[in-house]
């Protein structure tokens, strides 16, 4: 008789690797990097050493605790801080997620007009706001058909519309060097990225810190490599986390650092500094290199059109994600009734419907701000600001959990015991807090206009997404929580799965 099949663990190599696709989900950041020039070692370095790693290594011991809960970050918070806490941070997780997404649409956009060859229409600001609240709709409608539609569209957006064109990229830049061709960062002036050595212009190595604004791009950057806590729940399916773990999170960090860095490297080597612009800086790299070399253009009509399906697979995760965390706190009675409703697959049809809704207005920059790159960098900018505040929450968890509830179980812990724990997020607590002051501060690079009206936009509209949840917690009834069975109910459906709580 054929014994039964033992339990089927990860690999720490498989979950590195998914680890860094679910950081690297589009090529839209590489512009950013590439406008430091070779200062991006700096801003990639600090994001790695400073926020994955500890972010990585803490989020895995929560996922871990709390892996049998649905939730996600409200259970991680609110088993540390209490539900109303925790509701606040999943709350403000899904409204970073909704102003994100404009940010993302806007290299879509970039895409498609360079795949329908009108270049000029991605520097247009009424075709990328456009752009963007119709492809809001159109991945909500695709979440609305299951998580699992969502996935496959995903997995094959990530490969055909990030890891193919960024091969791609890397590929022409290669070829662009072994031709001899003129490179970028070698014929800049700027002092933001240059220096004086011997009488000659040279490439900075190190930002040139002449105050907050030189390092506004930081929270930028930062922004690109999140979604390391998205895996870590799964820590608990290696055969050995405590040794296996911190493996993954190794090969998760180098994998997404070097694709960055090539990428980065490659806008940066084939256009002039002048010319990188942050949401057409990859296709007009692309285009570049190909006239240049092959004096063909074709190849970029094609390579634009799967990066917009890419960055369209990427924001399924964002649409379908948090939502999702949302739905568990509604179940809690944190929500109204209206919200706690899923459609027969069990998915959060009216979250997501109000979230298409919100993300449509917050799409509202791109109609106002004619510069297309400044509308870009005001969202992402906010949107960088509040990840870091939930970061910082999530750090904070990873401490006190580790003194209020010491016996719970963890099948993967932060390497060295409680000293271990606030070295680990003590170091991603502290660089977060610094990584937040730069990010309500105007960048010397963009002309972004009044510096103080960009303040008040970018602090302002940050502390209105901060005050939201609380303000929903003071309305809320008691009326709002559903009976058990009712949640049972509502949570599942035809193929759906409900995590046991």
């Amino acid at each position: 008789m054929t014994p039964p099949p033992g339990p089927r663990y990860l690999s720490a190599r498989a979950l590195g690797f998914t680890t860094a696709a679910a950081i690297v989900t589009s090529l839209s950041g590489l512009p950013a990097m590439a406008q430091e020039e070779l200062t991006m070692f700096f801003y990639i370095g600090f994001s790695v050493l400073l926020y994955l790693i500890p972010a990585g290594l803490v989020s895995a011991e929560l996922g871990s605790a709390f892996g049998r809960q649905a939730g996600g970050l409200y259970a991680w918070i609110g088993g540390a801080f209490g539900k109303p806490v925790g509701f606040g941070v999943m709350f403000l997780s899904w409204i970073q997620a909704m102003v994100f997404l404009p940010a993302g649409m806007s290299f879509a956009a970039a895409g498609v007009a360079y795949a329908i060859d009108r270049p000029q229409l991605a520097h247009n600001h009424v075709f990328v706001g456009v752009f963007a609240v119709a492809m809001t709709w159109a991945c909500t409608l695709v979440a609305l058909r299951g998580n699992q539609f969502s996935a496959k569209v995903a997995q094959a957006g990530f490969l055909l519309g990030t890891a193919l064109p960024g091969l791609v990229l890397v590929a022409l830049f290669a070829a662009w060097l072994l031709g001899g061709h003129s490179i970028g960062w070698e014929h800049t002036t700027d002092p933001a990225v240059t220096v004086q050595h011997d009488g000659h212009d040279a490439p900075r190595w190190l930002p040139a810190i002449v105050g907050l604004a030189g390092l506004a791009y930081l929270g930028n950057i930062l922004e690109n490599f999140t979604g390391v806590e998205s895996q870590a729940v799964h820590a608990s399916e290696l055969r050995n986390p405590g040794r296996e773990y911190p493996i993954a999170i190794l090969i998760a960090a180098v994998t997404s650092a070097v694709l960055f860095a090539l990428g980065a490297l490659a806008v940066a080597g084939i256009l002039p500094y002048q010319q990188i612009t942050l949401t057409s800086g990859v296709f007009d790299a692309l285009r570049t290199g190909f006239s240049t070399l092959l004096g063909i253009g074709w190849p970029v009509l094609i390579l634009g059109a799967l990066c917009a399906y890419g960055t369209f697979a990427g924001a399924l995760a964002w649409v379908g994600g948090p939502s999702r965390g949302v739905l568990a706190t509604a179940h809690d009675g944190m929500l109204p009734p209206l919200l706690q409703k899923v459609n027969p697959r069990g998915v959060q049809v009216n979250i997501l419907l109000t979230q298409a809704i919100i993300v449509t207005a917050l799409c509202a920059p791109y109609f106002l701000v004619a510069d297309v790159g400044t509308a870009f960098f005001l969202i992402m900018a906010m949107a960088a600001g509040l990840d870091m505040i939930i970061y910082l929450f999530l750090y904070a968890a990873g401490i006190r959990l580790r003194h209020t509830r010491p016996d719970l179980p963890r099948p993967f812990r932060v390497p060295g015991g409680r000293a271990g724990m606030w070295v680990i997020a003590g170091i991603g607590f502290a660089a977060m807090a610094f990584a937040l002051t730069t990010a309500f501060v105007p960048p010397s690079q963009l002309p972004v206009g009044s510096p103080g009206l960009y303040v008040l936009v970018v602090a302002g509209g940050a502390a209105l997404c901060c005050a939201a949840p609380l303000i929903v917690r003071c309305f809320r009834k008691p009326s709002w929580a559903p009976a058990p069975e009712e949640v049972k109910t509502k949570a599942l459906g035809p193929g759906a799965v409900r995590t046991p709580s």
